[in-house]
């Protein structure tokens, strides 16, 4: 049994990383909708290897695969995140200035366009 269940638990980080290599890949590429589809099949993952972890008996070889698999594993989430963090910025000066036209159309109305179409082209006035 325990052969089984080592095999099995080391089987299911080898996938966990190939998974997470995918969604990174999805990360740099801007996929963010197939990024969160992944997100559901990689909480799976991660909650069976938990159970499998806690059933299983590793040798030393085992537990170096395990310690190197877990090592690219974190090291691709963290570029994931870091991705997640660039597109987080991205997306707040997208509503900063979506919310900077907006107010500039209630207040001055047409006008107003012309006013932020021109800041966005020659950048902010300089004194």
């Amino acid at each position: 049994m325990a052969m089984s269940s080592s095999r099995a638990l080391l089987d299911g980080y080898v996938r966990l990383r190939q998974q997470v290599a995918i969604m990174l890949e999805l990360a740099r590429a801007g996929e963010w909708d197939a990024l969160i589809e992944r997100q559901s099949d990689y909480l799976q993952l991660v909650d069976r290897i938990r159970h499998l972890d806690q059933e299983a008996v590793l040798d030393d070889e085992q537990k170096r695969c395990k310690a190197d698999l877990l090592e690219a594993i974190l090291d691709d989430d963290l570029a994931i995140r870091e991705q997640l963090m660039a597109r987080r910025s991205e997306l707040g000066h997208l509503m900063d200035t979506s919310r900077r036209q907006r107010d500039l159309h209630r207040s001055y109305g047409k006008q107003a366009a012309s006013v932020f179409d021109a800041a966005d082209k020659f950048g902010p006035e300089t004194s």
